[in-house]
């Protein structure tokens, strides 16, 4: 049975300033990004339990798969069958689309939201997708048109706009204008990202000022990684932005196979304490989160970095 201590300092949130959100948004991202970076494949069903699991502690959008060629991400060669057999509730389920062919077997499968992704960082794009920048955005402009007409719903995804692990620093400018792509080829909201883990809030500041002289914050999510121990001061600043969605994992799993040295991405249990500690609402529940978390690990048969789950873990001997 799965331990429900919680010390109350978890739920009761302290007086949030006038000028932070009230709400938030998660994207839980582990059943895609998290599982794409596990060396071995997890049967399917256990993939549908976690995402059951998922649904169970309050989330409401939640990345479930990628149409990535299997032989690039084995991990995700079952997306068709786990797109089949998700659970039936009022929430939103997307998959990663990489190409036209993905967009193909997207359509076929019946899911109605799908996720685009390019880079700020040449190099980073050519080593993830085999394109250039400039090329990619033409692609998913091509992708969105169809998938809208189809009755899609599109996300997109700049990688590596704070830091590339090959090119360094990357420019505010480029990130402000891959951006407004993708918004303008009909994405309804851009996420952000840190690839790497690299970045801390003046970073974060600098980004996203330039991002939203461009375009309004409404449209915009920010994915971090952890690898330097940054993401939620990250998220702090990102919320004194305004920015009111963030992308996070069930447990702090995942990567990125494309870039050297990211370890996970920002664990939900520990930015669900932060929200919850801010008087801030997320909708998830931390304890059935680390539910969701524990199954996970025990099914890949390693602990996962999420602070807040190894705290609950010690606090009922686990």
């Amino acid at each position: 049975m799965p331990c429900l201590f919680d010390s109350k300092i978890a739920v009761v949130g302290l007086a949030m300033s006038d000028s932070l959100p009230k709400k938030v948004r998660i994207v839980e991202v582990g059943p895609r990004d998290g599982l794409q970076n596990e060396p071995e494949p997890i049967d399917t069903e256990h993939k549908l339990a976690f995402i059951q699991k998922l649904v169970d502690a309050g989330h409401t959008h939640i990345e479930v798969t990628s149409f990535v060629h299997p032989k690039l991400v084995p991990q995700l060669v079952d997306a068709a069958d786990v797109i089949a057999n998700l659970p039936k509730f009022d929430r939103v389920h997307s998959a990663l689309v990489p190409n036209e062919r993905g967009l193909d077997r997207a359509i076929e499968s019946g899911i109605k939201r799908i996720a685009v992704f390019t880079a700020a960082s040449e190099t980073f794009c050519q080593k993830n997708i085999g394109m250039s920048r400039s090329e990619s955005l033409a692609v998913y402009a091509k992708i969105c048109k169809r998938a809208i007409v189809a009755g899609l719903s599109v996300r997109g995804y700049v990688s590596t706009c704070f830091v590339c692990p090959y090119e360094g620093e990357i420019a505010e400018s480029v990130v402000a204008e891959t951006t407004q792509a993708l918004l303008q080829m009909g994405v309804d909201e851009v996420s952000v990202s840190d690839t790497i883990g690299a970045a801390c809030p003046t970073d974060v500041q600098r980004v996203l000022s330039s991002v939203l002289d461009a375009v309004p914050v409404d449209a915009i999510a920010l994915h971090f990684h952890d690898t330097y121990g940054t993401a939620l001061a990250n998220v702090c600043e990102g919320l004194r932005l305004g920015v009111t969605t963030f992308d996070a994992s069930s447990g702090g799993l995942g990567g990125c196979p494309f870039a050297p040295g990211a370890t996970g991405n920002l664990a939900t249990e520990d930015l669900v304490y932060l929200l919850d500690r801010m008087g801030i609402e997320s909708g998830v529940d931390l304890l059935r989160q680390a539910e969701a978390s524990r199954f996970m690990s025990k099914i890949l048969g390693h602990p996962l970095p999420s602070r807040q789950l190894q705290r609950l873990d010690a606090a009922c001997g686990n």
